[in-house]
């Protein structure tokens, strides 16, 4: 069953960001084993102790409270996340008192001049929009690159020798069961720099979105979205876009990986702009593919776009089995595959056309998004 709406009774994708209409209110036992038998190890109430007996010792202390990492690593990863809030433009408001039209969501420091990354849906519709450090400080958004193809906005407030957080190389390394943690401003702006915990649920989700998801059991509300996904070394492994919300569906949070963080954002620090190769082709995934089944199926062109996929020779019905020796079976698959591509590349398709298995070489056009059929003609075209 397809995702729908958020007001439907079934399982919805709620972005987290946050619309206040209402003022919120508060409501066994083992042998010792040594080299000297005489030395033994004593069990307390709260630990265990060391006994030594000449040169032999067993050393089995458990850990305390204090030595627990998750606490430092939040201590460590709040200064460099922030609260954003203003006033909303993009829906109709209906409340009694126009000052509480606002939406409000998280964002974090990526340098210490006053750049910060959140979710392109936290700052697209804000107006008089106000940025929060975790000292209680307040900054207006200066600049702002927006790219809604991956939901991620980079904004600018005119601030210095802030702290920046770490992001991940990679989120390919990270496994299902490892903790994570996630901040934000869930719900309420006054609830700044709240912390939950959880694991890794799954990774490679392709949920409604363009690329690869990390899903978690973190607890991810409305406000959430722009904030960190910690990994144990403190690390930014993902932020947080969005999450299932219905009756009976619990603990369901999706975040965008860092490399497709740092893709994105490194293109709008160069360009302004993320300048994504196409294909000029619109493309169907399977049937298997569309409801999860493992496959391999291709995919099959609805539409050509682009004067130069008509010039390589592909027709409308024909199928797309690999690129570069690349297999593809969703369009996730190739917008993953194109971070490592520029528009000009040339790139040779395995299709399938009128029967025949055939080799098309094509020239890479830019559009926006990748393979959805909104074609910018190059100039060579």
């Amino acid at each position: 069953m397809g995702t729908k709406k958020l007001g439907k009774k079934s399982a919805v994708l709620l972005l987290s960001g946050w619309l206040f209409c209402t003022v919120w209110t508060g409501s066994a036992a083992a042998e010792p084993t040594a080299v000297n038998r005489e030395a033994m190890v004593h069990e307390s109430p709260a630990h265990l102790v060391i006994h030594e007996v000449g040169s032999v010792a067993v050393n089995k202390k458990k850990p305390t409270a204090a030595e627990d990492l998750i606490p430092q690593i939040i201590k460590d990863v709040t200064p460099s996340v922030v609260g954003i809030i203003g006033k909303s433009s993009g829906e109709r408001y209906v409340g009694v008192d126009e000052r509480y039209n606002l939406m409000h969501g998280s964002g974090i420091i990526v340098k210490s001049n006053g750049w910060i990354i959140t979710n392109a849906h936290v700052v697209k519709d804000l107006q008089n929009t106000v940025v929060v450090t975790s000292d209680g400080k307040t900054y207006k958004i200066i600049d702002t690159y927006l790219d809604e193809v991956s939901d991620l906005a980079l904004i600018k407030i005119n601030a210095a020798a802030l702290k920046p957080a770490k992001l991940a190389k990679s989120a390919s390394n990270a496994r299902v069961g490892e903790k994570v943690i996630a901040i934000g401003t869930p719900i309420s702006f006054a609830l700044r720099s709240s912390a939950t915990m959880g694991v890794i649920s799954g990774l490679n989700r392709t949920v409604d979105a363009s690329y690869r998801l990390i899903q978690s059991d973190t607890a991810i509300n409305p406000g959430n979205s722009g904030g960190p996904l910690i990994n144990m070394k403190g690390e930014v492994l993902g932020i947080n876009s969005l999450k299932y919300s219905a009756i009976g569906v619990e603990n369901m949070g999706f975040a965008i990986p860092s490399e497709t963080v740092q893709y994105i954002m490194n293109q709008l620090f160069k360009y302004g702009e993320v300048k994504r190769p196409s294909l000029g082709l619109e493309l169907e995934a399977s049937w298997s593919s569309l409801v999860g089944l493992p496959t391999e199926d291709p995919l099959t062109v609805t539409k050509v776009n682009s004067s130069g996929a008509r010039k390589a020779g592909i027709l409308e019905g024909d199928v797309l089995y690999s690129i570069d020796g690349h297999r593809v079976t969703s369009n996730v698959d190739i917008n993953e595959l194109f971070k490592g591509y520029a528009p000009g590349s040339v790139v040779r398709l395995m299709m399938q056309s009128e029967g025949d298995i055939v080799i098309r070489k094509l020239v890479l056009g830019q559009g926006d998004p990748v393979v959805t059929g909104e074609e910018t003609e190059t100039e060579e075209d």
